[in-house]
């Protein structure tokens, strides 16, 4: 396989003096959507914000495309986050912005573009996530699946090369999850970004992903593709993927 374009190696942080990550490894290879699953409160999130520099490692390093993230420089540092963008969990939208306003931010805070060309931007955004016309309204105006169409706008807004999703389906009923996994498979094909999506959805995501990793008391104990993940026998990744099964087929009864 090719060289990761993102690589944790024996990655810990700790908070407050509770070790959260305790030695990750993990290859994360360009153009592909990689899952990471695991419990909540296993250190998902936090392994997410380490690949965008809002938090650096207690000891380990993070490659980035085979350059160790510490040792780059202020510019370098800032040149390869320009080429991520993030999809917070619940969206993160600013309800006192129009959907315009929202999508445009990333665009206005970077300073290099015209208004007129902000526009342009926005609005071929607009129209390619199917979501045109709706600029003028403020999020409070929209249902969960429109909201998570302009979070996704503004997260491509910038077209970045690497997309990061914290939980993109939470709070979103069983339809609107499958509606969103989709979005995110069609737009990741269109556009052709790395995706690296946090999640707990079982086994939804083994269908949306190229590669799995599980996060489990710090560590990664599972990483490979979707059919592998399903054939493991690490007790807890047997464990997870039972457990997420029976929780769908519960929703599925009722």
């Amino acid at each position: 396989m090719n060289t990761p374009l993102i690589e944790f190696e024996d990655v810990h942080k700790s908070f407050g003096g509770e070790e959260v990550l305790r030695g990750v490894h993990l290859c994360i290879y360009g153009g592909q959507i990689t899952t990471i699953i695991g419990k909540s409160g296993t250190g998902k999130s936090v392994l997410l914000k380490h690949i965008i520099g809002l938090l650096t490692p207690d000891s380990g390093r993070i490659l980035f495309e085979g350059r160790p993230l510490g040792s780059m420089d202020a510019a370098g540092r800032k040149r390869m986050k320009s080429r991520c963008s993030y999809m917070f969990q619940g969206t993160a939208l600013f309800d006192a912005m129009t959907v315009y306003d929202n999508i445009a931010l990333p665009l206005k805070e970077r300073g290099r573009l015209k208004p007129a060309d902000i526009r342009q931007r926005v609005q071929e955004k607009l129209a390619q996530l199917d979501i045109a016309g709706i600029e003028s309204e403020y999020p409070s105006q929209l249902s969960g699946g429109m909201k998570k169409r302009v979070a996704m706008a503004r997260a491509l807004i910038t077209e970045p090369e690497i997309v990061l999703f914290d939980e993109p389906t939470t709070g979103l009923d069983p339809i609107r999850k499958q509606a969103a996994h989709q979005m995110i498979v069609e737009y990741q094909s269109r556009f052709g970004f790395t995706a690296v999506m946090v999640s707990h959805e079982i086994p939804d995501v083994f269908f949306i992903s190229q590669r799995i990793a599980m996060l489990d008391e710090g560590r990664i104990i599972f990483e490979g593709g979707c059919p592998e993940i399903q054939a493991a026998t690490h007790p807890a990744v047997r464990a997870f993927i039972a457990a997420g099964r029976e929780a769908e087929d519960n929703c599925r009864e009722t």
